[in-house]
């Protein structure tokens, strides 16, 4: 029930969709008791296309009057009719909303204390001869906090002061109201009102810091700075600050009322101290003194920063002895920006602590100005100071390269140093590169300290070009590159040059022509080896049993023919050697015995005028040749020789061995093959039955010289 369009709203739910055009019809009936008869009808309500509700007028109702109400469905294949609804209009009634209010102080009304709100609400006028009771709900203005209900609030006092909020905080509220305590329906909640509970004094502990300048014996200009840190989370926010003498009375106008942070005053030089508090509305926090403490304590040691990113600085230091109480750090803009210009600062009230993160007002490229002081019980330490810089910039640029002098191998270099630039560490090196025509580089590095350079070991009548770097902490940065040509050579230093030079080629090449011509497989044409029989090993497998025989050989021989002095025939056991092929193509044959023998040859001073034999192969053959009896000339036979063993061909043996030797003897006509063993000497068969050797003609081919 409406009293506003003093109509009866009636809605309902459709029900589910039957895919057929459905129309609805609300009915209902005025009636007596609980809504069995009907005394009169009521015109029926039809409602537009699409809604669900319908309206009955106030001129149909009776408002404490029970009424039936129903509604009809009905589609192509039939009606549905809803379950009655038996009520009385009144008992459903929806009041409108209160209008919500403060209510403000006046004589006859105390301020709300801390924490609390006076309130005051105007009923609906409608409503107003209506008994209702209302709710009233609250939550802050900021935040997540959900609503809070109070009540119930009866109509007659139209105030009410609501307590239990934190103080110094916007609340939102708001009210509703109903028929009470008949039925009705509650209205809906009223516009939102804000207010601000009533805030307490300040409840904080001022940390304090100074600085004083004398301006005269007498005067001393002190400036005063402090930080509120709150001791309770309700306290009251701060509107100023005052600063008093100790014992000033408030009739007295204090040293400084302000609502910043720091003060400027001027204390006669006697004074140690002032009182600071904070204050609001509600009153003034407890007093603060501040004593101004001689400089007589210990100081810190081996204060050091770190950056710990491009927006912090970690300060850390050494623990005097004894314990500070606590310390004070000041940090600002270094050099040259004015000093004391904006300086941030921090106390720390733990006297263990050996560092402190600074985060407020570090920005990256500034060089900053820290200082710390170690506060104790009746005094200060001195301050330290130190510089440093949350993030380094590159150099800009690098020195740029003079040429101050040049020879013909060297060139001496020279820069002008680059003042410090703000926000960039100081540089670290200095490096030095040039390139040649070649595109060949070489480098050197120098200290920060360097400014000039002499590069030697350069090429005479050459291009370089030459560029300088500037390294700090941060980066690096080139300077433009330096072009320069050395100076060429006179010409006498040329001539000089150039006969070492050919010096230098003559000399490697005797080098290389001795080196050839002492090669193994060139020696042997020039020196011929011959065997050395004096480094035989015969004398290793020599029987101790020998059957020594001498020979006279007659006069009658081949002058060319080198002499045999001596033929040792050594017995051996019969043994077979194995066939061999002649050079001469004339066959081989067994020998029945294997008789060993070591011919000793002639002087081998003696000169020998025999002709040397063309060379056939690179293999050394040696032909022996026996000549026949003396009762008479006869066929000569031929054995062959191969032995390693080299032959005596001059007074130093030759450096290489024949491989083949062959011996003729002529009693016989077929050629014997001589086996030779693994030694160095040779083996030849037995000659046969001959009545004297008469004589040994040897054959060389190739190397054998005047043999």
């Amino acid at each position: 029930m409406n009293l506003t369009t003093n109509s009866l709203i009636c809605q309902w739910e459709p029900g589910p969709d039957t895919h057929l055009s459905t129309h609805f019809t609300l009915k209902s009936f005025k009636s007596r008791g609980n809504c069995q008869t009907q005394e009169d009808s009521i015109l029926n309500c039809l409602p537009n296309d699409g809604q669900n509700h319908c309206s009955i007028p106030r001129r149909d109702l009776l408002l404490y009057q029970n009424m039936s109400i129903w509604v009809e469905a009905k589609n192509a294949l039939g009606t549905s009719k809803s379950p009655q609804l038996c009520l009385v209009p009144m008992d459903v009634v929806k009041l409108e909303p209160p209008t919500l209010w403060a209510l403000a102080p006046s004589p006859e009304v105390a301020p709300p204390q801390p924490g609390c709100l006076l309130l005051r609400w105007e009923p609906w006028k409608p409503s107003l001869y209506i008994e209702q009771k209302c709710e009233l709900r609250h939550q802050p203005q900021l935040g997540e906090d959900s609503w809070v209900l109070v009540g119930p609030l009866l109509s007659q006092t139209l105030q009410y002061e609501l307590c239990g909020l934190l103080p110094s905080t916007a609340y939102v509220l708001q009210m509703r109201c109903t028929r009470w305590p008949l039925p009705g329906q509650w209205s809906d909640w009223s516009p939102s009102l804000t207010l601000t509970t009533a805030q307490r004094v300040p409840i904080v502990r001022l940390d304090t810091w100074w600085r004083q300048r004398p301006l005269d014996p007498r005067t001393v200009a002190m400036q005063l700075f402090w930080k509120p840190m709150p001791l309770d989370k309700y306290s009251g926010q701060i509107q100023g600050y005052l600063v008093r003498a100790p014992n000033q009375t408030e009739a007295v106008p204090p040293l400084c009322n302000t609502t910043e942070l720091s003060c400027t005053f001027h204390l006669p030089s006697e004074a140690r101290a002032v009182v600071l508090v904070a204050y609001n509305t509600a009153g003034t926090s407890h007093p603060s003194p501040v004593v101004f403490l001689e400089s007589t304590g210990p100081p810190l040691a081996r204060l050091h920063i770190e950056a710990r990113d491009p927006h912090s600085l970690w300060v850390g230091w050494e623990q005097p002895s004894p314990r500070p109480r606590g310390y004070v750090i000041e940090w600002g803009l270094g050099p040259p920006s004015p000093s004391g210009s904006n300086k941030s600062w921090k106390m720390e009230n733990n006297g263990s602590i050996s560092g402190t993160l600074l985060q407020e007002n570090i920005r990256p490229f500034q060089l900053y100005e820290i200082t710390v002081t170690a506060l104790y019980q009746d005094t200060v330490g001195p301050s330290q100071h130190i510089y440093a810089y949350s993030q380094e910039m590159a150099p800009s640029r690098a020195p740029e390269l003079h040429l101050k002098h040049i020879g013909k191998t060297w060139a001496q270099l020279e820069w002008v140093p680059q003042a410090p630039e703000l926000g960039k560490s100081p540089l670290t090196h200095y490096t030095i590169f040039w390139t040649n025509a070649q595109d060949q580089s070489f480098s050197t590095v120098l200290n920060a300290s360097s400014h000039g350079l002499v590069l030697h070991s350069l090429e005479p009548a050459s291009l370089y070009h030459v560029h300088l770097m500037a390294t700090n902490k941060a980066g690096a940065a080139n300077s433009t590159s330096l072009t320069l040509m050395t100076l060429a050579l006179e010409e006498s230093e040329l001539h000089v040059l150039l006969g070492l030079f050919g010096f230098l080629l003559l000399f490697i090449c005797l080098c290389g022509a001795t080196r050839f011509c002492c090669r193994p497989s060139r020696k042997n044409p020039l020196w011929p080896s011959v065997p050395d029989p004096a480094h035989s090993s015969l004398g290793s497998w020599v029987p101790t049993i020998m059957v020594e025989e001498t020979f006279q050989l007659p006069s009658i021989r081949d002058p060319g023919m080198t002499p045999i002095t001596k033929i040792t025939v050594l017995e051996e056991e019969e043994k077979k050697p194995g066939p061999r092929e002649s050079n001469d193509s004339s066959g081989t044959c067994g020998l029945p015995t294997l008789v060993q023998a070591y011919v000793l040859q002639g002087d081998p001073r003696a000169p020998s005028n025999q002709p040397r034999p063309p060379s056939i192969t690179s293999d050394q053959v040696l032909y022996g040749k026996v000549l026949g009896s003396p009762t008479g000339p006869g066929p000569g036979h031929y054995l062959r020789c191969d032995s390693t063993q080299p032959l005596l061909g001059s007074l130093s043996p030759s450096p290489k061995f024949y491989e083949n030797l062959w011996f003729q003897t002529t009693p016989l006509d077929t050629p014997e093959s001589l086996v030779p063993n693994q030694e160095d000497d040779c083996v030849f068969g037995p000659l046969l039955d001959f009545p004297l050797l008469q004589g040994l003609q040897v054959h060389g081919v190739e190397g054998l010289g005047g043999i």
